[in-house]
Order: structure tokens, then sequence, then C-alpha cells
């Protein structure tokens, strides 16, 4: 018995603000954290260890500051089964981008994100990623008015993935958000194996890093 992702449709259901998750299968947590660093936009990251945080206290890390002119942002870690996790904090929203591909040399990675806060209002976003090439992605509230034209990627999974969404009546534009929200996790679980501690994450002391602006003295790794 797993935890699986569905009870992150539950509101707040990590910290304010909604969630970004990144699950990995073929690297460890510590390499995943290094890649997704290489990744921030902006000037280069370097990640300083900050020891085992609960996710509390890294937010207290994060909103401490002071961080500007660049936006705060936290990762906490850890690894479940064969599964690789990465939780951020902070100022992670639109701040990370697709280069270098954290799914290169073989990896298997899956991004789950919800701006669950931002007024426009953005829907929660999969995705799922193997040697750099995108097999899955699509909006979890199914929503067309947020461009929802099916499921991208490899057809083969896309066609699958759709059938199951059919299979448990969506879309329909009538079922509450929060309701398809969690349907779709449901489907993204079961259909690709995953699943996140839950109680790891909102309970206990995993390693944490904050993610700095590289310097002379404080190079990338």
């Amino acid at each position: 018995m797993t935890d699986g992702i569905a009870w992150l449709a539950a509101p707040q259901s990590i910290a304010f603000g909604g969630y970004s998750v990144v699950l990995a299968r073929g690297l460890d947590a510590e390499e995943l954290v290094s890649r997704l660093t290489a990744t921030v936009f902006g000037p280069r990251r370097t990640a300083r260890g900050l020891g085992r945080l609960t996710g509390k206290d890294l937010i207290d890390v994060v909103e401490g500051g002071p961080w500007e002119p660049h936006p705060p942002i936290g990762l906490r870690y850890g690894e479940t089964g064969e599964w690789a996790f990465v939780v951020k904090y902070g100022g992670w929203q639109a701040e990370f981008g697709p280069e270098p591909p954290v799914s290169r040399g073989g990896a298997h990675v899956f991004q789950l994100e919800f701006e669950e806060e931002n007024g426009k209002p953005v829907p929660p976003q999969f995705s799922y990623l193997h040697d750099e090439r995108l097999v899955c992605a699509f909006n979890l509230h199914l929503d067309g008015s947020w461009g929802y034209d099916g499921v991208s990627g490899d057809r083969e999974v896309a066609v699958h993935v759709e059938e199951m969404l059919a299979a448990a009546g969506l879309p329909d534009p009538d079922v509450p958000r929060r309701e398809v929200h969690r349907t779709a996790l449901e489907i993204i679980e079961r259909h690709f194996g995953l699943s996140l501690p839950r109680r790891q994450v909102l309970e206990a002391a995993l390693p944490a890093v904050i993610l700095e602006i590289a310097s002379p003295a404080n190079p990338p790794a």
C-alpha cells in the first residue's frame, strides 16, 4: 500500500500557493536536485545544504530572506522505493525551465505542479519526460478555456490516458474542478505507478537546500 499522489488535490496540500513536485526513476535524489538546480532561469544557482528540515522549517527560511532581486527557492528531497522526489518551496512559480533536460541519460521524470493561489486561475499541470522526450502531458482541470485539447506526447500513451479519463466520465464541465483534479491524479497514479510519501513530505524532517545565486566564492556544483 502506498500513498499515491491523489492527496495533492486537497486544498493547500503541501503549502500555501500550491505545489510543485518532481518524481524520478533512474536518478538518485541528490542528482535530481542537482539537475533541477541547473534549470532555474536567470543567474546560475547553487544548492546550499541546510540539513534536515520540515516543510514549515524550510518555509521559514525562504520567507526570512532577504533574497532580492531573485525569488527565494528551497527544495526538500528524498527517496521512496524506486522513486526519488523533490518538493519545491518559496518562489518556484515559472522559475524552472526545460534546459538542460532533467530526463537526459534515460531518466524518467514526472512533474506535478499547481499554482493554487494564482488569480487567473492557472490549472494544475502534469508532464512525463523520458530521455529528453515528452511522453505525456496535460492540464489536470481538463479545461478548454486554458487550451486543453487532449493529452500530448506519445500517441500510444496519450490515447490510453484519454481512454482512462473518458471511462471516468471526463472531461465534463459540470464536475467541480477539484474533483476533476483528484480524478486525473488518480488516473496518473494508477497508470504510471506514481507515489509520494505524504507523511514524510508533511511531517518529517528531510534533507533541504536553498538555491542561491552562484558567485566565484560559491560556484555551481
